[in-house]
């Protein structure tokens, strides 16, 4: 948690903070038949059983009765967050597997080229989901996903570069890679037609304090550094959507009468003008 510290700190706006452990043994999310939490963050990418009576159907359930959710992931992925991806239309690549990209890798990379640099451009052009553009160049390291392509509910927040690939970083390539080029998704989101909202990230060091507060700069010969990423902007600005706190239409004062009237009639035909 320490580690994140910033994005905890910051999620504090207007919001009560619960943590818990993934094996918690008292974990829940319904009480009495009603949801304990408006929004929940999983950051525990590696976690196999979750504890109390938390399980993938449980955080579907939740999300089918409008709750949101924040989803970490890492090459370390365990099974249940898989499948809660595919429960989402988001299908991530297989355990101890890395997004890699030979030319668009950090300066400090140690020479597996996992530590990607993703350009601005790659970003979904939605503000209201990202926050403004541009910002610095963005650091990840983590596991790749795909999306289901007839879930159109998908969104394809961040993508990989044309170079870039998802494999085991320690293997030869014998067989066709899960995801390639910008088709890679590094984060994505779902808002559901209940108007629940889920952002999957494959990196959980995307939302690490290092990552906020680190240069950046590709290996690449002349390349610009910056002196920090723009992983603390974006950071904040999907936390902001996937919570309704941005891209909510609130309707109030509604008032509705036929042309000419001014009171609202006790019913309408299909040949009314209002």
């Amino acid at each position: 948690v320490n580690i994140h510290l910033n994005v905890f700190s910051n999620a504090e706006r207007g919001f009560d903070l619960a943590f818990r452990t993934s094996d918690d043994p008292s974990l829940s999310l319904i009480k009495y038949g009603e949801f304990l939490y408006d929004n929940l963050i999983l950051f525990s990418p590696s976690v196999e059983d979750f504890g109390g009576n938390i399980n993938v159907e449980t955080i579907s359930s939740f999300i089918d009765g409008g709750g949101s959710v924040l989803v970490a992931a890492s090459s370390d992925i365990g099974d249940p967050l898989r499948e809660l991806g595919s429960e989402c239309g988001i299908e991530f690549d297989e355990e101890k597997t890395a997004v890699i990209d030979h030319h668009n890798y950090d300066i400090s990379d140690p020479g597996q080229h996992t530590l990607i640099v993703a350009d601005p451009e790659n970003l979904l052009k939605a503000p209201t989901i990202v926050g403004k553009t541009p910002v610095n160049p963005v650091l990840f390291r983590g596991v790749g996903m795909v999306a289901d392509p007839d879930n159109p509910l998908v969104l394809d927040i961040l993508t990989g570069s044309s170079t870039s690939y998802s494999f085991f970083p320690d293997k030869p390539i014998t067989q066709y890679p899960h995801a390639v080029g910008k088709n890679t998704l590094l984060i994505a989101g779902l808002q559901a037609r209940n108007n629940a909202r889920v952002v999957f990230s494959g990196s959980l060091d995307f939302f690490s304090d290092a990552f906020f507060n680190s240069a950046v700069q590709k290996a690449s010969p002349e390349s610009k550094r910056y002196q920090k990423t723009g992983n603390y902007e974006l950071a904040m600005a999907l936390s902001r959507w996937v919570f309704k706190e941005e891209g909510v239409l609130r309707v109030g004062a509604i008032t509705h009468h036929r042309v000419g009237e001014s009171a609202p009639p006790s019913a309408y035909t299909i040949t009314d003008l209002v």
